[in-house]
């Protein structure tokens, strides 16, 4: 059975906030071709200077990025739907955690965002996938590395 969100199911984004939301969208597909070590330098430089992002924050830049998206809609589509999720919180001014990650029994892979310490939209609890890669927000300036 496919958890691909149906058409009817993706929520709704005003019309003004629809360009970042595609452009996050293009940017992310772009960015999801590159190999893991470009995505990670692209995202560590892009978090400089963004607050932390709430929950809220996040699930409605998710929520944005699945309704101008089929194809981020799609549970093949982890990676540039992250991707773009984490994109438009930046350009609202935050930044969520960015994870990709595996599990072994069964084996997966998988990309997602968290932020007030728990995933958003998932429907896996937080240590189903064991993160591979993080890109949390970027420590406050001044603070040690």
């Amino acid at each position: 059975m496919s958890h691909d969100l149906a058409l009817a199911e993706r929520p709704p984004v005003a019309w003004r906030h629809r360009p970042a939301a595609l452009l996050a969208v293009a940017a992310a597909r772009l960015l999801a071709t590159r190999s893991p070590h470009r995505v990670t330098r692209v995202l560590t430089r892009v978090r400089t200077g963004a607050r932390p992002a709430t929950a809220e924050q996040t699930l409605a830049a998710r929520d944005a990025v699945v309704a101008v998206s089929r194809h981020c809609a799609t549970d093949s589509a982890c990676l540039p739907r992250s991707l773009a999720t984490a994109l438009l919180c930046r350009m609202r001014g935050t930044w969520p955690t960015w994870h990709t990650g595996v599990r072994t029994q069964p084996f997966g892979a998988h990309a997602w965002v968290e932020a007030d310490g728990a995933p958003i939209g998932e429907r896996h609890p937080a240590d189903y996938y064991t993160p591979i890669i993080t890109v949390p927000p970027a420590p406050p300036r001044g603070a040690d590395p």
